[in-house]
């Protein structure tokens, strides 16, 4: 039974807008992974640390059969392939995949936390997410995407590129 899952991508070293769009590139290849949608590319100040370059961050739709713990397994396969490296929290990085939706799942193991946290918090997550799936419902806050983009407190800068969707 096919699943729709929301990924976030987000990169900021070297060619982040490369890199982000590898990763789109990779899901799109993946067996496992049929890509139905991918944002536009957005320019963001860094969450969390502040100190290093802004990031490029987006979001992909996909349909899978795989579970939320073998997705996770193939974003983080995807991630090393691409020469992610996990040195501090919310440091630079290469390029980072997060499952950020699943259907309407909620997931709360010790290395999986579905709907992710924070998505209502993060100005960077929900500007490319209301871009491609305004209507989606937050399984636990019960509020369409475009609503909780209407309400989010962050304000951190968040610039669609141009000519990058």
């Amino acid at each position: 039974m096919s699943r729709t899952a929301i990924i976030g991508i987000g990169s900021n070293m070297g060619d982040a807008p490369g890199h982000c769009r590898e990763a789109i590139d990779r899901m799109r290849a993946h067996p496992a992974l049929t890509l139905r949608a991918a944002s536009s590319l957005y320019q963001t100040q860094p969450y969390g640390k502040t100190d290093q370059d802004w990031f490029i961050n987006a979001v992909a739709q996909v349909e899978t059969d795989l579970s939320p713990a073998d997705l996770l397994k193939t974003l983080l396969g995807i991630e090393k392939e691409m020469g992610r490296e996990r040195r501090e929290k919310w440091g630079p990085r290469t390029i980072d995949l997060d499952l950020l939706l699943y259907d309407a799942e909620i997931i709360e193991e010790k290395d999986l936390q579905v709907p992710h946290p924070g998505i209502a918090e993060r100005r960077f997550v929900l500007e490319p997410l209301a871009e491609i799936a305004p209507d989606r419902i937050h399984p636990t806050l019960n509020k369409s995407i475009a609503d909780l983009l209407a309400e989010v407190q962050d304000d951190l800068q968040v610039t669609r590129l141009p000519n990058s969707a």
